[in-house]
């Protein structure tokens, strides 16, 4: 299409303007604004992040007590607890 034609298109089907944007007084302004909401899992959701940050990934009483105890050559494993433990750990990567 020639950019000439332009003009013989717009007379044959009306060349009424577009007018572009809107009028500030047409829309209610309450309706334009974005709102969030959170619902009550969230929130319960962020106070339990917050306690879990406050609280140490070490216990540091007991990692002190057994640092001692090894130390002091009084720390006790029991052989049959420990046997337990390594054929569940065993079974648990073998299924």
């Amino acid at each position: 299409m020639r950019i000439g034609s332009f003009n013989q298109i717009a007379q044959v089907y009306g060349s009424k303007s577009v007018k572009k944007g809107y009028n500030s007084s047409s829309v209610n302004a309450a309706s334009t604004l974005d709102q969030v909401s959170f619902s009550t899992t969230g929130k319960d959701m962020q106070i339990a992040k917050n306690a879990l940050a406050s609280v140490p990934d070490v216990r540091e009483d007991r990692v002190k007590a057994l640092r001692e105890s090894i130390a002091n050559g009084t720390y006790q494993v029991s052989a049959e607890s420990f046997a337990d433990k390594l054929m569940a750990a065993f079974e648990e990567k073998s299924i």
